[in-house]
């Protein structure tokens, strides 16, 4: 099992073997699903403004996140919720269990971006992104992927990683951007032409990506955030949006109404909505919702348009969280390995 790790204690995973407790009086046991590069740099902030409040931060992907929420049900481990999908968040079973808090700042959201009762708001989001390797995709002789039906092509052969959608919400996004904006039908025709060659599903939607990056695989499909970063160090990398828009997902953050520690949650909530937190999401998202924050130079210098509404998919959120379960049920019967 895994169990959450104080902010003093932070660890390169930030995971660490043994049984998450219920925190005490002045500590918070979070659950997230942030990129820990990004969530080091968050929680090591948000630790300093709040002094007196002990954070014990768990990470897990997206759906191991979800299935330990809800075998928990019955004995909630956690105080909130902080950057997990809102299409998990949304799940019925999951919403019963959270608590309404505005917190302080929340209004500049649009309501799309929150929730009307106020049990989750999202300042901030991450998009897909094909991963290209640049010097193995000339050594192949390949053309550079500018859509999924380009990654279907016989050289591409064992050249393809995906995150797996049943334990990646990177995955999920990916495969519900692809039935959203084809249609069911094409959509999973099209998924049944690229399966092929791919060379391995993976629990993480950033590995893809950094397995691409180094060069053992020409193209990953993972996460914007991961290219831009990887870019940014030097990679030879392209990160490329496919025709017919790239799927994104809303990180939403929320109190559970078990917490015995609402007062702190609820600090902790205001926290993620403040100036600080907000130029730090600047600093590290490709999507952040909250109105006025710039592009940063990682995002411009990796290609990221500043109008990235021009590369999203049209994403129903309130769809996709009604057809997960079954979308992640045909495709775990479709292509599980």
């Amino acid at each position: 099992m895994t169990t959450p790790v104080s902010v003093s204690r932070i660890t390169a995973s930030l995971l660490a073997l043994g049984l998450a407790m219920p925190a005490a009086a002045g500590e918070l046991t979070i659950y997230t699903a942030l990129e820990e590069e990004e969530l080091a740099a968050y929680t090591e902030a948000a630790q300093k403004a709040l002094p007196d409040v002990e954070l014990n931060v768990l990470r897990l992907s997206t759906g191991k996140l979800g299935a330990r929420i809800l075998a928990e049900a019955d004995n909630p481990q956690a105080d909130l919720i902080w950057g997990w999908a809102v299409t998990a968040m949304m799940d019925p079973r999951i919403l019963e269990m959270m608590s309404s808090y505005e917190a302080a700042g929340v209004d500049v959201l649009p309501d799309r971006f929150r929730d009307p009762e106020n049990r989750w708001f999202a300042p901030i989001g991450y998009m897909g992104a094909f991963c290209v390797n640049k010097p193995r995709l000339e050594e192949k002789g390949l053309p550079m992927p500018t859509s999924w039906a380009d990654l279907a092509q016989e050289g591409f052969k064992n050249e393809v990683l995906m995150p797996d959608p049943n334990s990646s919400g990177t995955g999920y996004l990916h495969v519900n951007a692809v039935l959203q904006s084809m249609g069911a039908e094409a959509g999973w025709a099209q998924l049944e032409a690229v399966d092929p060659n791919m060379a391995q599903y993976t629990s993480s939607g950033s590995k893809p990506c950094k397995s691409a990056r180094i060069g053992e695989y020409t193209v990953g499909i993972s996460l914007a955030f991961t290219a831009m970063q990887s870019i940014q160090e030097g990679y030879p990398l392209a990160m490329v949006f496919p025709e017919g828009g790239v799927g994104y997902e809303l990180e939403a953050n929320g109190i559970l109404s078990s917490t015995d520690n609402a007062g702190d949650a609820q600090k902790f909530l205001d926290w993620t909505m403040s100036d600080e937190a907000i130029a730090l999401y600047g600093e590290y998202k490709a999507l952040v919702t909250v109105p006025g924050v710039g592009q940063s130079e990682a995002a411009a210098a990796a290609g990221l348009p500043e109008d990235i509404g021009t590369v999203l998919a049209d994403v129903d959120f309130d769809a996709s969280a009604k057809s997960q379960v079954e979308t992640k049920k045909e495709w775990r019967e479709r292509f599980g390995r």
